[in-house]
């Protein structure tokens, strides 16, 4: 068996709730964001990829020139790769007809973004903590078979409220399905926000097959 293009770990879980696809933020790790999974669905089968770009050391997603100001081209060649790695790891790890979440916060909720509006037909189900809009003028996929849970912070100086809203507009604008939940924060995951995640989680969805498998 060839080795799935990504480095990542695996957690075996129950078979009747939702598998998740774990995504840290800058500088951080596998290992660190495993415990944002536990929070959110202990039982939950885990996946939590390592992200392939070092910006001085600090592990992320895909490049950016500039604090909030994204390498586009590199965005959706790394959201290409990602969802790559998903089909992949749903085939070795037994995930083909599951129900799966990405969770991301920050620098992995934007990749989870950019694969949901670039890769709809691999990722249709996502809970995005610090998100914004991570690709400007995002193709026209219908998402009205997608759903996204948003939490953001008002005062959050690094996933600013407009950019942040304009990723719920052009979601929406495709016919996805998004809740939001605003905080009076900055970039950070509230307990009230992990609550209502939860509530989103266990009430959206179905554990019917995944829609790239028909």
């Amino acid at each position: 068996m060839s080795e799935l293009a990504l480095e990542h770990e695996f957690v075996e879980g129950s078979p009747t709730v939702p598998a998740l696809l774990l995504l840290h933020g800058t500088g951080g790790s596998p290992t660190d964001i495993l415990s944002l999974g536990k929070e959110l669905c202990p039982a939950s089968p885990m996946l939590a990829p390592a992200g392939q770009v070092s910006e001085r050391g600090a592990a992320r997603w895909f490049r950016r020139h500039a604090e909030g100001v994204f390498d586009t081209e590199d965005v959706i060649f790394r959201a290409g790769q990602l969802a790559e790695f998903i089909v992949e790891a749903r085939k070795r790890y037994g995930l083909n007809e599951r129900r799966l979440v990405a969770v991301g916060f920050s620098n992995g909720a934007n990749i989870a973004a950019a694969v949901v509006l670039l890769h709809p037909e691999v990722l249709t189900e996502a809970v995005l903590f610090a998100a914004m809009l991570p690709v400007p003028e995002a193709p026209r996929h219908d998402l009205s078979a997608t759903r996204v849970f948003m939490a953001n912070g008002r005062q959050d100086p690094m996933a600013p409220s407009a950019p942040a809203q304009e990723l719920v507009t052009v979601l929406r604008e495709r016919g996805a399905d998004v809740t939001e939940h605003w905080h009076s924060g900055g970039h950070q995951i509230t307990v009230d926000g992990l609550a209502a995640a939860k509530e989103w989680l266990s009430v959206n969805g179905h554990n019917g097959p995944h829609p790239a498998n028909g």
